[in-house]
């Protein structure tokens, strides 16, 4: 780890956390990058209550810390209050239009507020559509086998959409909610990982656009330290 880039990734819970440490790590370790997830925090209490004004506390923190780690976010669009770009992006139905939004809006925000510590360069914003669960759907057969289902039902879901991240716009539809229904038993923090581990990163990027922009984005500033 020590000839690696440190890369803080500020997370809600648990389930990002464990996504993270057993999954994207050891792919991102590869590319001399290594992952950091943290809990937001606040007196008393980690995860929940998703407001800007109670991340970009965080996000401080850590660009003052050390001068050489980079700052990123892993929070779902649909888990965020009282944030940047948030108001504007809905009015858009595309998962790239949205991304792009509350990203670009969120950067201009910290960036007005952490310049002094590189925040252009070294903060790198990521509002994703759903939580890691839409990232399941990156192959159905996979999905489907540990959901005990016949793989019908998660392409009839995939071919209403088209790709995993464009699967519905609201969050009582959510993928996540999606899983539940077709399997309330699925448990996302041990068989979601494992799917995602058979599915592998590779396709997952191929499938889900916002997801690998945000991989690329972190892979890209290995390329120029």
């Amino acid at each position: 780890m020590s000839d690696c880039i440190e890369i803080v990734i500020l997370i809600e819970g648990s389930t990002e956390q464990i996504f993270i440490n057993s999954f994207l790590n050891e792919y991102m370790m590869e590319r001399k990058i290594y992952m950091t997830p943290i809990q937001m925090s606040k007196p008393g209490q980690k995860g929940g209550d998703v407001k800007f004004s109670r991340v970009i506390k965080d996000i401080s923190t850590h660009l003052k810390q050390r001068e050489n780690t980079y700052i990123s976010l892993f929070f779902d669009y649909y888990g965020v209050k009282e944030w940047p770009g948030l108001e504007n992006a809905k009015k858009y139905q595309n998962p790239e239009d949205i991304a792009r939004e509350i990203n670009q809006a969120t950067h201009e925000q910290v960036n007005l507020k952490l310049s002094e510590y590189r925040s252009d360069t070294r903060f790198i914003p990521n509002v994703t559509i759903h939580e890691f669960e839409s990232l399941l759907f990156s192959d159905p057969v996979y999905l489907a086998d540990a959901l005990h289902i016949k793989p019908s039902l998660v392409i009839d879901i995939l071919d209403e959409f088209g790709d995993p991240e464009r699967i519905n716009n609201s969050p009582e539809t959510s993928p996540s909610k999606r899983i539940d229904k077709l399997n309330k038993r699925f448990k996302k923090t041990s068989t979601g990982i494992s799917v995602a581990k058979k599915i592998g990163i590779e396709v997952i990027r191929q499938k889900c656009s916002n997801f690998n922009n945000w991989i690329s984005r972190l892979e890209g500033i290995a390329e120029f330290v």
